[in-house]
């Protein structure tokens, strides 16, 4: 509600004051280019990546500098720190980035925010910025118009720099010129009370539109012609420095609990360094003269010395504050408690994880592997094992003859308490990925929406398993009870079997790829023939009726589908693969008929 009415109002007074003053027109222009020249950059990056940003994000989170490091190099080479926000909290919001790596990466991110003033102040407007921008602009353009899309990144790039130029340009001419109109040199406030005021219109100016770039931009070059103090322009800045934490807010609503956690640490980290600012502010001032001196700035360049200034207040509060990141990490988690995810839904399926088509695949697969052990518990429940039991040390055959089927277990309703919202709500999530299908990761998701659906198919035959799982356990029969543990015998194993994959694969065993499940389908198709052998021979010894014997056919086979999804699933989901050398593999793999000749000639070696 808040925003239906800010918004129309805001417009309104933008229109009265471009309607007042056309002095004031090339400003707001500025500031739009500008702003449309961050958009642009913002969206080359993002697809001129490709999926690099994320990698490297990735091999950046054993190491608090590399955290600290990436935050600081992504963000001065793309001048988007909201970009590399919005990333950290995606890659938080599917696990695969802790709260103490996330918060270095908003500290270096911080740092690297302040080469924009740099730019601005030392090169946009030293120079003519505006023959710089024009080809960079036309180059650009022709750049957008190509097929190619490593073209086109690179054209958004260009035409990004461009308009980012331009708009440093015409801000700069308005306000020399909007000086004869109004000179707001002369609302300078001195003291404590301007330092409050020009540090709440800096917070505002940033909020209302979300680029402290910008901001830093219209301080900058109204500085540059005494529209404003020297004095009052830290103060603007200070205050940008607080508001540009509203990317990330924005960023974390309707993400995990990790995700509003960074947004936290985000504002606490900023609202310290204004706090340190504002208390230490003249000993910053002289700090920024004597350094000024000793790089030979000159003495009257307030807009160098504001970049300076800008600079040196950031890496003070990330020096007071790397020390205690542990501290800030337990206080944060302190203050927001994690709220226990409903076993029904999803826990990685969010809107931040869609940001970037690697999150997209990693928010999927994390899902998927939560969905799996899921099954893995139903599955195991309905033949009388625990996953405890199960992945323990315990010898599996001792674990068989102590179990017993559970006569209440309903698997149907496990099914529709445990899997169904989340195998729909996975579906649902891989339908809206907005990437094209020419993308790596595109394959990728379909692989994994394969995945889950071989995990629900393993349920579905495991429920008409027990049906004549229950019968048996009450049976008289010796032969037919050990058929029906053999079943539950070798289902059982395999879980073990995966498990021990799974676990090799994320500790960097190069060793296991999709060629190793070679071995499990050449097993589990060799014992599902010689089952069918044991139980023709049962019948014709007249050790089990035809109609039982009938039952163990069909149940085999059921057993057999089971073990085959969860090869199939395991395969994706445990490992890993580089998309184009998975899709390598899949050519490789055997295919039934390869398999049957595979054990009819292990047979006949026998």
């Amino acid at each position: 509600m808040l925003r239906n009415i800010t918004l129309p109002a805001l417009l309104l007074v933008l229109a009265y004051s471009l309607w007042l003053s056309a002095d004031f027109t090339q400003i707001a222009a500025g500031v739009a280019v500008f702003l449309f020249g961050v958009l642009s950059l913002k969206q080359g990056f993002h697809s001129f990546s490709g999926g690099a940003l994320e990698k490297i994000l990735r091999a950046c989170t054993d190491k608090l500098w590399k955290s600290l490091s990436f935050g600081l190099v992504s963000t001065t080479l793309m001048q988007s720190s909201s970009l590399v926000s919005v990333l950290t909290i995606s890659f938080l919001s599917v696990g695969l980035l802790d709260l103490a790596s996330g918060i270095g990466v908003i500290f270096g991110a911080n740092l690297g925010t302040t080469a924009s003033a740099w730019l601005i102040a030392g090169f946009g407007l030293k120079v003519k910025i505006a023959n710089y921008a024009m080809p960079m602009l036309v180059f650009g353009v022709l750049l957008i118009f190509q097929q190619s899309k490593t073209a086109k990144a690179i054209g958004s790039i260009l035409v990004g720099m461009g308009f980012l130029f331009l708009g440093i340009h015409y801000m700069k001419e308005g306000f020399a010129v909007f000086r004869n109109t109004i000179d707001l040199a002369e609302y300078a406030i001195p003291g404590t009370k301007g330092l409050l005021i020009f540090l709440l219109i800096g917070l505002a100016t940033t909020v209302v539109i979300q680029s402290s770039d910008a901001t830093m931009a219209i301080i900058i070059t109204a500085l540059s012609v005494q529209q404003i103090s020297y004095e009052n322009s830290l103060a603007l800045a200070i205050g940008a420095n607080i508001g540009t934490t509203i990317t990330a807010i924005l960023s974390a609503i309707g993400v995990n609990i990790d995700g509003k956690r960074l947004a936290a640490a985000h504002l606490i980290f900023n609202i310290i360094t204004a706090c340190v600012a504002l208390l230490l502010l003249d000993q910053f001032v002289i700090a920024v003269d004597y350094l000024a001196r000793i790089v030979h700035i000159a003495a009257d360049d307030y807009t160098l010395k504001l970049a300076m200034f800008h600079t040196l207040f950031n890496i003070t509060g990330v020096i007071l504050l790397l020390p205690f990141i542990n501290q800030l990490v337990r206080f944060i988690r302190f203050i927001l408690k994690a709220e226990k995810v409903s076993i029904d839904q999803p826990e990685y399926l969010n809107s931040a994880a869609m940001a970037f088509p690697d999150t997209v695949v990693l928010a999927v697969h994390q899902e998927t592997v939560r969905l799996y052990k899921h099954a893995r518990y139903i599955i195991l429940k309905t033949l009388g094992f625990s996953v405890s039991g199960v992945f323990s040390d315990k010898d599996l055959q001792q674990l068989l003859q102590q179990s017993m089927i559970n006569d209440s277990y309903n698997v149907q309703a496990a099914y529709n308490h445990n899997i169904k919202g989340i195998y729909s709500a996975i579906i649902a999530f891989i339908s809206q990925a907005s990437f094209t299908w020419e993308m790596l990761q595109a394959g990728r998701l379909y692989w994994l929406r394969e995945a889950n659906r071989h995990i629900v198919e393993a349920i579905k035959d495991c429920k008409h398993l027990q049906k004549n799982l229950l019968i048996t356990s009450h049976s008289n029969n010796i032969f037919v009870t050990q058929e029906y543990d053999k079943i539950r015998y070798q289902i059982a194993e395999l879980f073990r079997e995966l498990d021990k994959i799974r676990i090799q694969v994320e500790q960097g065993n190069a060793d296991i790829n999709l060629l190793s499940f070679d071995v499990f389908k050449a097993k589990i198709k060799e014992q599902d023939q010689q089952m069918n052998a044991r139980i023709d021979c049962l019948i014709r010894e007249h050790k089990i009726t035809p109609d039982t014997g009938t039952s163990l056919i069909n149940d085999s086979a059921y057993m057999y589908a089971i073990k085959r999804h969860l090869v199939a699933m395991a395969e994706t989901v445990f490992v890993r693969q580089e998309e184009k050398i998975s899709e390598a593999q899949r050519e490789l793999v055997l295919d039934d008929n390869e398999l049957r000749n595979v054990i009819e000639t292990q047979d006949n070696e026998l």
